[in-house]
């Protein structure tokens, strides 16, 4: 059975065919899926989809956070709303947060007070975080060494250098590895796939978005994440089945509240 760690099941582009898409991906194998937040807007809603998963498709689980690439939409009052939600309702993680250098007019300052004040909330919560980073992870892991987070997280979308990986694990943190990861052209996110611990890696889908190679150009679906999982298996030499297990127990060491 797989765990998609990093799967937006909420958005608009599901609305259509929620339901049937949870479906799939079940019978696919996919037994849990981690939805993460993005704004404070979206949070009441995504609870309620989590509370109210249909039987027939994985289990939801949901986390909350403040995306770095909606900063515009972001208020003081919605950390304090964060803290309070966080107490009151079972969120498996704080995410998606971090710091985004490659999308132009995002105030690098305001971003990262941002940061850091997710990662207080985290740490006094005892979570552990769902990182987006582009063009920053020298500057996450500074903050990291900085502002520690003893449950750890992942590094969603991985795409940093060997070293960056090996400091991140140092940090007690997952590396989420998807679609990205289907297409031969990326040698370098495929030659550190393999090079990597096993024991480090964690796969996600991020649908809508970063489809697998065979859907290239459209909607990306928690129901392809067995495509991740088999270019793993076969960039290690390992039978899908070693991968699958050993990848599941990964997300499931570092997102204790699967269960």
């Amino acid at each position: 059975m797989l765990i998609d760690t990093h799967c937006h099941i909420d958005v608009t582009e599901f609305d259509a065919d929620r339901a049937a898409v949870l479906a799939r991906a079940r019978a696919s194998g996919v037994e849990a899926l981690v939805v993460p937040a993005i704004d404070a807007a979206g949070w009441e809603a995504l609870l309620a989809l989590c509370d109210s998963a249909p039987p027939d498709g994985p289990s939801l689980h949901p986390a909350l956070g403040l995306h770095p690439v909606y900063l515009d939409s972001h208020r003081d009052a919605d950390l304090a709303r964060l803290e309070t939600l966080v107490a009151e309702r079972d969120v498996i993680a704080i995410g998606e947060i971090g710091l985004d250098h490659h999308v132009d007019g995002l105030d690098p300052k305001r971003q990262r007070r941002l940061l850091e004040r997710q990662l207080a909330i985290a740490r006094a919560a005892g979570l552990p975080v769902l990182l987006h980073v582009r063009k920053a992870h020298d500057e996450v892991l500074a903050l990291l060494r900085r502002h520690p987070i003893p449950a750890g997280g992942i590094a969603h979308a991985f795409n940093g250098s060997l070293q960056q990986a090996h400091q991140y694990l140092g940090l007690g943190f997952k590396l989420g590895f998807g679609g990205m990861l289907t297409f031969e052209r990326s040698r370098k996110l495929r030659r550190l796939a393999s090079e990597l611990p096993l024991e480090a890696l964690v796969l996600e889908t991020d649908a809508p978005d970063l489809t697998v190679a065979s859907h290239q150009g459209g909607r990306n679906s928690p129901e392809y994440l067995p495509e991740v999982l088999e270019v793993l298996a076969r960039l290690r030499d390992l039978e899908p089945s070693e991968v699958a297990e050993q990848t599941t127990a990964n997300a499931r060491a570092v997102l204790s509240g699967l269960g």
